[in-house]
């Protein structure tokens, strides 16, 4: 029987969007069907399950799937036993304390002795306690924002992305606390011990590595005066050395390179200056070092 690394994934909203987003520019071709819980990736060894968000970290840990792609909010509330093997910088937000406009806010201190509904107890108390504030946590799991108004807590503690929600139910942020993006998980016993699974993991990796590299790249080709080499190397930088390929003129040159994006328009400008013409720019699907 195939070896096949089993992946937890949210069976829907924005973070599994992205999840899937990232699998797909993997060059691994799969269906999604939204009444679908379990898929098989069809070229490659991947199985997917569909899953509540908050439920990842459980079927991690209990060794239902392999790998997990979670929200780091929901894993370090779980208080499951795993290792965070990828930061995959996606689906960030944080979560912040909000009280109601008319509450006089000092500084975090402000809280000693309040009640404050969240859906993350463990976190808030944990940072809370760092902070030698003591509070006591009232633990809802949706509509947070309206415990305030009907007397169940004196402020809140949520998950913030604009703030919109917020102001629409009389209360405003004051004190982030705890930062999340999307991380993939695995069990250390899993990953810790050679496998066909962890070879497919170790694959899985590869590629992402490799999207994630091209993400924020530029391949540039451009026509360059030959004496101008040296200088142009110096601008470009970054990997170690541009390809070359003489031209029928041999005052002149064409060369090839990568540079991040964030670079771009300065190496552009200072490759115009030293006389590159012709300059061609490209985006990259997938690359390595």
């Amino acid at each position: 029987m195939e070896d096949v690394l089993r992946i937890a994934i949210q069976k829907s909203g924005r973070l599994s969007e992205k999840s899937l987003e990232i699998i797909r520019n993997c060059g691994i071709d799969f269906t999604t069907d939204s009444r679908v819980l379990r898929e098989r990736a069809t070229n490659f060894p991947l199985e997917f399950l569909f899953v509540r968000d908050d439920d990842i970290p459980t079927y991690v840990r209990d060794g239902v799937a392999d790998i997990g792609i979670v929200g780091r909010n929901e894993f370090d509330e779980s208080l499951c036993s795993l290792d965070v093997i990828k930061d995959l910088g996606f689906a960030k937000c944080r979560l912040s304390i909000a009280v109601p406009n008319n509450f006089d806010y000092k500084d975090i201190t402000s809280l000693e002795g309040k009640r404050i509904a969240t859906s993350y107890p463990n976190i808030m108390m944990r940072i809370l306690k760092e902070r030698g504030v003591n509070a006591k946590a009232v633990v809802v799991s949706g509509s947070v924002e309206i415990t305030p108004q009907v007397g169940i807590a004196d402020c809140i503690c949520d998950i913030v992305s604009t703030g919109t929600t917020l102001k629409m139910n009389g209360l405003r942020e004051v004190e982030e606390i705890y930062y999340s993006s999307a991380v993939m998980v695995a069990r250390p016993s899993f990953i810790n011990t050679v496998s066909a699974k962890t070879g497919i993991l170790t694959r899985l990796l590869e590629r992402m590595d490799a999207v994630e590299k091209a993400k924020n790249k530029k391949y540039i080709l451009f026509n360059l005066p030959s004496e101008r080499l040296d200088e142009a190397a110096c601008i470009i930088g970054g990997m170690k050395s541009p390809t070359v390929t003489p031209l029928m003129d041999k005052a002149w040159l064409s060369v090839q390179s990568v540079v991040s994006e964030d670079r771009f328009w300065s190496v552009f400008e200072d490759l115009k200056a030293i006389g590159a013409e012709g300059i061609l720019v490209m985006n990259i699907e997938k690359m390595t070092e």
